[in-house]
């Protein structure tokens, strides 16, 4: 399976970043899904109550015809309601798809505090293309193995991870081997996507770092991009999968849950 990995700096600008998102479909080069970052449709660090809108309003439908268009299915960060807060949601929208994952593990961190205007989700969430299952998560999600755990007892041979990650000393280090630690965790493809770097914004919230990154289920990165905006395919090989957890049974061998 071929998973484009769209590297892209969304604005405050719901609009605007629809066309980020429909240049990265064309840019696609072939692949069944397009996998943007977490906040997509709006970048942190403003507020968002205003811009969050139901999975079926206008930003997600339209999302959803740029992939129907183009016959692939489309993982982008967006903000839905959810009372005095949103939710962060992963859309997951295509032909014959349209659902979204809200982001179990909010990122009280770093000084940072994302509950305070953030909901959190309770449920994971795979979704099947072509035969393969694919888990989803977000961006502080990364730091929870259980999670990556829970998804491949779903039956999931990739996890698709949107993210806005936090700059900081030792944070590129983190991501990359957080990304390949739960590929381990899980024996699965994880599939990590991040905005990238946008300069110094003069804010502390999470607006990018880059470094998007695929590692297989033995560990390995497979593919890294740069700090900058950028679009590459990842071949997803399904039969890694199932080697990897015949060689490596740490699914089947767990005493603890």
């Amino acid at each position: 399976m071929r998973i484009a990995v769209s590297q892209i700096s969304s604005t405050t600008d719901p609009r605007s970043n629809l066309e980020l998102v429909r240049d990265a479909v064309r840019r696609a080069d072939g692949a069944r899904v397009v996998l943007l970052p977490e906040a997509t449709m709006c970048r942190f660090g403003v507020p968002l109550g205003p811009v969050a809108e139901p999975l079926d309003g206008p930003w997600a439908s339209a999302v959803h015809e740029i992939a129907a268009s183009h016959d692939v299915v489309v993982v982008a960060g967006m903000f839905t309601p959810s009372g005095d807060r949103v939710t962060n949601t992963m859309l997951v929208t295509g032909p014959d798809i349209h659902l979204g994952y809200d982001k179990i593990h909010l990122f009280d961190a770093f000084g940072f505090q994302e509950s305070r205007t953030v909901a959190p989700g309770s449920s994971p969430v795979v979704f099947e293309l072509d035969g393969v299952t694919l888990g989803v998560a977000t961006c502080y999600d990364i730091r929870f193995p259980e999670l990556f755990r829970a998804l491949a007892d779903k039956g999931a041979s990739a996890v698709l991870v949107g993210a806005s990650w936090g700059a900081g000393p030792g944070k590129k280090e983190q991501w990359e081997l957080l990304v390949r630690a739960r590929a381990l965790d899980c024996t699965s493809w994880v599939v990590a996507c991040g905005q990238a770097y946008p300069g110094d914004l003069g804010s502390s919230a999470p607006t990018g770092i880059g470094y998007s990154t695929v590692a297989d289920p033995f560990g390995n990165v497979a593919l890294q991009l740069s700090d900058k905006p950028e679009v590459a395919v990842a071949e997803i090989d399904p039969g890694a999968t199932e080697r990897a957890r015949s060689v490596l049974p740490v699914l089947a061998n767990r005493r603890l849950r």
